[in-house]
């Protein structure tokens, strides 16, 4: 199964979360952007993801401003997904691929989930079944 839909350009992981004493909690900017891609994902009618999952992400920010990749593409994507309920989750995301592209207006996120079960890349690459580290000489 493969799932591709748009997203509205998400909050970076710094107004995502809030600190509030030793608690972390969800912002007030993060449970709008929850509430949209769920509401977006209920709107498509899209299943939930049972088994392993491949995640490919296509960033376009609503301008040039510098932005690392991971903090709109790393645990704010992963866990507005889970929350929209497309994993149970987020460890079932086995492969991650992110792209940073040029601005557009408003911004906007692609996303493409895709069922790794049955897929090549699934076979155990190492000797017998079992990592191995080895030694150089």
């Amino acid at each position: 199964m493969t799932q591709e839909f748009e997203l509205p350009w998400p909050p970076s992981v710094n107004h995502y979360y809030r600190h509030v004493g030793p608690r972390v909690l969800i912002s007030r900017d993060g449970r709008r952007y929850r509430e949209l891609v769920t509401a977006l994902v209920r709107q498509k009618n899209i299943r939930p993801f049972e088994g392993r999952i491949s995640l490919h992400a296509e960033f376009y920010p609503p301008d040039r401003r510098r932005r690392d990749l991971d903090n709109v593409g790393g645990k704010v994507l992963l866990d507005t997904l889970q929350a929209a309920g497309l994993y149970r989750d987020d460890c079932q995301i086995k492969r991650i691929l992110l792209e940073m592209h040029e601005p557009i207006d408003g911004g906007l996120c692609f996303v493409k989930l895709e069922d790794m079960e049955g897929a090549e890349w699934n076979e155990d690459k190492t000797t017998g079944g079992d990592a191995k580290l080895s030694k150089s000489s």
